[in-house]
């Protein structure tokens, strides 16, 4: 008989290594959330390749839809990101054609930012790339589950605002 590797052995409750681990993977919530949040914006980024978009540019254009016109900040506030990156985001998709910035109308002090046709051409692409990638993530998922699923998921996102408010 020869030695055991390591996850073949038994801790002292019994459980192999490869069950314990298991089991601690099973019950971290943050790493299976980000994993399913990289794998969705790796499927979502490789559909958006071929309209010219890079990751997170479908976001800034899906928010100037929403409300066009906001400024560099309210941009990266809404989306969750710094305002210098938010900066060069707008910068990179201006230089692409998909964005202008222009002055406010009634405060000529701020900058706004605004959809270009072409920008506006994209927001179909985007949308059934977002299709797309929600079919792949709930193949085999019932429309019961996927609508239990944006419950929990929009009820972990609000604790997680509210916590971050708190501080």
């Amino acid at each position: 008989m020869g030695k055991k590797s390591k996850a073949e052995r038994k801790g002292k409750n019994g459980k192999k290594r490869d069950e314990i681990v298991a089991e601690a993977n099973d019950h971290d919530l943050a790493s299976v959330l980000v994993q399913a949040a990289r794998s969705m914006r790796t499927v979502l980024s490789r559909n958006l390749v071929a309209s010219g978009l890079y990751a997170g540019q479908d976001g800034v254009m899906l928010a100037l839809a929403e409300t066009d016109g906001l400024t560099a900040g309210a941009l990266a506030g809404k989306l969750g990101v710094k305002a210098p990156t938010m900066t060069r985001t707008i910068g990179r998709m201006e230089a692409q054609g998909f964005l202008e910035r222009r002055p406010d109308r009634d405060d000529a002090r701020l900058t706004k930012v605004y959809l270009t046709e072409l920008g506006r051409d994209r927001l179909q692409i985007i949308a059934e790339a977002g299709q797309h990638s929600e079919k792949l993530a709930t193949r085999g998922l019932t429309d019961k589950q996927v609508r239990t699923l944006m419950k929990l998921l929009r009820a972990v996102d609000s604790n997680l605002q509210a916590a971050r408010a708190a501080d």
